[in-house]
C-alpha cells in the first residue's frame, strides 16, 4: 500500500500502513497511538468556577509572590527579635493593633509590640510573634505590658512572603486536568479565568442484532446493552463529553453510514461490539472504507480485538463486545487517547508493587489484566486475583479494586510474588 501525505489542514496524520504482525504488543500499540494522537480541540476561556475538570492549555504561573506580604500564622503579640532575651524573656508596651485586612497604621517604638490576628501583615521591622496563649497581660505605670515566654525563636509563628509561592513560579503545567487543589492556586493569584482546551465531543454506538437498550421489554435470546451506559460515565470521568447514538444492526451498510455521518460532527467515535472478524462484524471493514486503520489486534487478555483509526479527522476506536473488555480497553488504550485529543498529557496509570495472595498460570507472549482485590492477612497488604476470567462477568469489575498487569514473558505468579497493581483510582474512578 503507498502511503500518502495528510492533507495540509488536517489534524491528525492520516497515513495508512501494513502492520507486520497480526497481534500487536501492548508497548507497541501504545507507541502507535502516542505517535498519532495529539491535541484537536479549540481553546476558550473558563471562568475559574466552571474550570475543574478541564484540560488546561497555557501555564498557571503566578505574578507575585504568595503570600504577597509576611503574615501572622496566630493570634498573638509581634515584636522585634532585636528587642528579646531568649534566655530571659521580655515585657514589651502595646503600641497598636493590625487585623487581617487591617494593617498597623501607627509608628513603632523601640521596644514595643502590636497586638496581631491571623492572617494580618506583619508590621515592618517587626518579626516574630508570642502565641496569646504565651503572654500574660500585666499593667506598668498605666501602660499595659505583655511579658513573653523564654526561648521563641526569631521568626516564630510568621509566615514569609513567598513561601508559598515565588514570582514567575509555574503552579499548573499546561496539559494538566485541573482539580480542586489547581484552582485554589489559580484563585490564590487572583486570576478569574483560565485559558482551557474545549471538551471532546465523543459519539458512542454498540452494534449487534441481538442488544436490546436498558429499559427495554426482555425477549429471548436478546442480552442488554451494558457497555453504552458504562461507557458514557467511563467517557464523563475522562473529561469529554458523550453522546449515545444508539444500537447499530449488523449490517455493513448501517455500520458504514452511521460511522461516516458521526465522522462529521464529533471528534471521537468509542463503538463497541462488531470488532472481530466474524461474518457479522463489520466495524474494521468500515474503516478501512471510509478512513484509515492504524491499528488492530493487540497481544492482551482481554480484549484483543480492539481497533483505533480514522474518518478524516474524527478518531475511530473499536472495542470488543465484552463489558470487562470494553472496561480494560478504555482504562488502557482509549482513556489516554482521550486525554491526549482534549490537550492533555498522555497519561500513565502507577503500578504499586503488592504481593499476591495467589497462584495462577498464564499463556507466554501476551499480556493480562487480571481483576483483582486488595487483602489484607496477617498484617500484610496482599493483592487477591478475583477466581474466574470470564470477559462477560461484570461482577468482577464491581468486586474488584483494580487490575494486576501481568506482561508477556511472564507464565506464572505464584504466592508471595510481587506484582503490579493498578488501583481503579489511578483513572480517575473513585474507589468504594
Amino acid at each position: 500500500m503507498t502511503a500518502k501525505s495528510a492533507k495540509p489542514d488536517s489534524k491528525l496524520i492520516d497515513d495508512c500502513f501494513i502492520l507486520d504482525k497480526d497481534r500487536l504488543p501492548h508497548q507497541e500499540a501504545i507507541g502507535i497511538l502516542k505517535a498519532r494522537v495529539h491535541p484537536i480541540t479549540g481553546t476558550e476561556q473558563v471562568p475559574l468556577a466552571e474550570a475543574c475538570g478541564r484540560f488546561l492549555a497555557e501555564p498557571i504561573v503566578s505574578p507575585r509572590p504568595i503570600p504577597a506580604h509576611d503574615n501572622a500564622a496566630v493570634d498573638g503579640y509581634a515584636f522585634a527579635s532585636s528587642d528579646y532575651d531568649a534566655a530571659k524573656g521580655a515585657a514589651f508596651r502595646v503600641i497598636g493593633e493590625a487585623a487581617a485586612g487591617h494593617p498597623f497604621q501607627g509608628s513603632l517604638l523601640s521596644g514595643g509590640a502590636v497586638r496581631i490576628f491571623t492572617g494580618a501583615v506583619v508590621p515592618a521591622g517587626l518579626d516574630t510573634i508570642a502565641m496569646q496563649e504565651d503572654v500574660r497581660v500585666e499593667e506598668r505605670e498605666g501602660a499595659r505590658g505583655r511579658p513573653c515566654r523564654r526561648d521563641l525563636k526569631a521568626g516564630a509563628n510568621r509566615r514569609l512572603a513567598g513561601e508559598d509561592t515565588q514570582p514567575g513560579e509555574t503552579l499548573v503545567a499546561a496539559g494538566a486536568r485541573l482539580r480542586p487543589q489547581d484552582i485554589a492556586s489559580a484563585a490564590a493569584t487572583g486570576l478569574g479565568a483560565v485559558h482551557c482546551h474545549a471538551p471532546l465531543k465523543v459519539a458512542v454506538f454498540s452494534t449487534g442484532d441481538e442488544i436490546l437498550r436498558p429499559g427495554e421489554a426482555f425477549v429471548d435470546g436478546k442480552v442488554y446493552d451494558a457497555n453504552a451506559p458504562m461507557l458514557h460515565g467511563l467517557i464523563r470521568a475522562a473529561g469529554a463529553e458523550a453522546v449515545d447514538l444508539g444500537v447499530l444492526p449488523d449490517t455493513r451498510e448501517s455500520v458504514v453510514g452511521a460511522l461516516s455521518e458521526a465522522s462529521h460532527s464529533f471528534n471521537v467515535i468509542v463503538i463497541s461490539g462488531g470488532a472481530s472478524q466474524g461474518q457479522e462484524d463489520h466495524v474494521v471493514a468500515s474503516i478501512d472504507a471510509l478512513g484509515q486503520r492504524h491499528l488492530w489486534q493487540i497481544a492482551i487478555k482481554p480484549g484483543r480485538p480492539m481497533s483505533f483509526g480514522q474518518i478524516g479527522d474524527c478518531v475511530v476506536l473499536g472495542l470488543p463486545g465484552n463489558p470487562v473488555a470494553v472496561f480494560v480497553c478504555f482504562l488502557m488504550y482509549v482513556r489516554p487517547v482521550l486525554t491526549r485529543l482534549a490537550g492533555g498529557v498522555w497519561p500513565e496509570p502507577t503500578r504499586f508493587p503488592v504481593p499476591a495472595a495467589f497462584t495462577q498460570r498464564k499463556k507466554l507472549g501476551r499480556r493480562e489484566f487480571w481483576r483483582a482485590k486488595l487483602i489484607r492477612k496477617d498484617g500484610r497488604l496482599l493483592v487477591d486475583k478475583f477466581p474466574r476470567d470470564g470477559s462477560g462477568l461484570i461482577s468482577s469489575l464491581r468486586e474488584a479494586d483494580g487490575f494486576i498487569e501481568v506482561a508477556e514473558d511472564v507464565d506464572e505468579i505464584r504466592i508471595g510474588d510481587v506484582v503490579d497493581f493498578i488501583p481503579f483510582s489511578e483513572f480517575g474512578l473513585d474507589q468504594r
